[in-house]
């Protein structure tokens, strides 16, 4: 055996003989004295008061951050019982959330016709002339390169479905 050799094993055996030691008397002082200690009781669990719900009630009204509409009552438009929403077409993803939260982006074009990218609903997305978007049954009419113009059909009010034009505007530095 090489003096190197015997010069390692010989460090090794002496830490590891330090390892051994049996000196645990505090532990085991510690564990007697909670094996000594009369069994205690579990608390039981604490009882927690139902608190009576709240429904939010305000959800349909008017956004208070949006601009006022001046309501004139002489030039009110009449709504048209020609116009009225199809109640039969299936409707498409996007008219399940409020038309205020979209904004353009962008546009695309490509063989098959140009696009609007528009950003809500949780991402960007990619529509045509003639797909809906909105709760009011938004039909888009004209994509331009800084908007996209939208026509809703909205209740008048008095039983009849009046069209309201919407144009979405490119927002810069998106």
């Amino acid at each position: 055996m090489s003096p190197i050799r015997f010069l390692i094993l010989s460090i090794l055996m002496l830490a590891l003989s330090g390892c051994g030691d049996d000196d645990f008397q505090d532990i085991d002082a510690y564990m007697n004295e909670v094996r000594l200690r009369p069994p205690g009781k579990i608390e039981p669990t604490p009882t927690f008061r139902s608190y009576p719900t709240f429904t939010y009630s305000a959800a349909n009204l008017r956004s208070p951050f949006s601009r006022q509409v001046r309501v004139d009552l002489a030039g009110q438009q009449r709504g048209s019982r020609n116009v009225k929403p199809d109640p039969n077409r299936v409707k498409q993803y996007l008219e399940g959330f409020n038309i205020e939260q979209f904004e353009m982006v962008g546009t695309i074009a490509n063989a098959s016709g140009s696009f609007a990218l528009l950003r809500g609903a949780g991402g960007v997305h990619r529509l045509k002339v003639g797909d809906y978007l909105g709760r009011n049954d938004g039909r888009i009419v004209a994509i331009s390169a800084s908007q996209v113009d939208v026509v809703e059909i909205v209740p008048d009010g008095e039983g009849a479905w009046l069209e309201r034009p919407r144009t979405i505007p490119l927002k810069e530095h998106s």
